[in-house]
């Protein structure tokens, strides 16, 4: 599904030069390559402040924490996305409300939100999902008719553009009060370990998030607020410094591969590919089909037996986890997610592919439906 071997085959002596230098320093803890790498995203993201973290979970755990938020209050968020993006709502003594995607795009859907705004409604969390952004024009209305919060999981869109009807556009992840990333070695931007980041404009925001991130002190010693231990590491951040420096090449290869995968499929009718809406390009995380007729597990089982990897995000409903079960939702209450997971099938999606890889696959996916 990625290979950051042959990627680091490429890289390799800037990846090697930027850890060594972490090495002879020692300055493994908030060294300088840390600040270096916020200063470097943040301009690159065009944002007002980046604050970097120990990995994405805890991005979004730390949003929640800054935002003021009361137990009870309600948080809508997406069905159809990680664990991760509902987990902190739990975690926080929140009260999740979760919300069908749209079929196409697989992001939250706007009117779902809107039915499931209540009074006891503080916050929404969307998921920019496989590389392409949420409809947030919409749903920064929303949130400004009813005084919420939104914070984007932008996890896996670093890089993508949203498309605001004005002709402006902004980065995923800096449209939201604040947007939170992960560097999981498989994301577009991903470090060789865990990583992750915060983006806001927000002065009081980012100050207080830098507080809580570091156990709740401003000054060394004298401590605030009450907060956690959330940091990333100095070698991850030179790894990350390198790796950004190549971020447009890459994604840029990504969309390569995604149009070669739409131009093969779009003759066979048992197969939907991935929607691109207008307001927001695609980066493609993921390269996700839908596949019809129930035939999905059986094409991934085909595809196995030719040694080609597939994977399936997401393979059941967040309502239907038992731990999630306390929500009291019923198995029907969620017909997109419910069909969704039943037919969404990720191919093989990386920079680093090369012709013949990408003809392997789609001749053999092909075939697979012309048996």
């Amino acid at each position: 599904m990625v290979d950051l071997r042959s990627q680091y085959e490429k890289i390799g002596a800037e990846i090697d030069n930027a850890i060594k230098s972490v090495i002879l320093s020692s300055a493994f803890i908030k060294g300088p390559d840390v600040k270096l790498f916020e200063e470097e995203l943040r301009e690159y993201m065009g944002v007002k402040h980046v604050v970097s973290c120990a990995n994405g979970t805890d991005a979004l755990h730390l949003a929640m924490m800054v935002l003021g938020l009361k137990p009870g209050d309600e948080v809508i968020t997406t069905n159809f996305t990680f664990i991760s993006t509902v987990e902190v709502v739990a975690l926080s003594g929140l009260k999740v409300v979760i919300v069908d995607p749209e079929p196409g795009s697989f992001n939250i859907s706007v009117e779902a939100v809107r039915k499931a705004i209540t009074p006891r409604t503080k916050a929404i969390v969307p998921v920019h999902l496989f590389g392409q952004c949420a409809d947030m024009e919409s749903l920064m209305k929303l949130a400004k008719k009813f005084n919420l919060f939104i914070i984007e999981d932008a996890a896996q869109a670093t890089g993508t553009d949203y498309l605001f009807k004005n002709g402006t556009t902004k980065k995923a992840g800096t449209i939201g009060h604040i947007g939170t990333t992960s560097f999981f070695p498989s994301k577009n931007l991903g470090c060789y370990g865990d990583g992750g980041a915060l983006y806001t404009n927000d002065d009081t925001f980012a100050k207080k998030l830098r507080s809580i991130a570091s156990h709740g002190m401003k000054v060394r010693y004298h401590y605030d607020d009450i907060g956690v231990n959330s940091r990333l590491d100095t070698i991850q951040a030179a790894i990350l410094r390198v790796k950004l420096r190549h971020l447009l090449k890459f994604n840029d290869a990504r969309k390569a591969v995604a149009d070669l995968y739409d131009e093969a499929f779009a003759g066979c009718n048992l197969i939907t590919v991935p929607e691109r809406v207008s307001y927001s390009s695609h980066i493609f995380h993921q390269y996700t089909i839908k596949v019809k007729n129930g035939k999905r597990d059986e094409l991934k089982k085909f595809l196995e037996s030719k040694k080609i990897p597939s994977m399936v995000y997401y393979p059941g409903p967040i309502h239907m986890q038992v731990a999630y079960g306390y929500l009291g939702y019923k198995e029907n209450d969620f017909p997109v997610t419910t069909a969704l997971c039943k037919e969404v099938l990720s191919l093989p999606m990386h920079p680093e592919m090369e012709q013949e890889q990408l003809d392997y696959i789609i001749l053999n996916v092909l075939e697979f439906f012309d048996k």
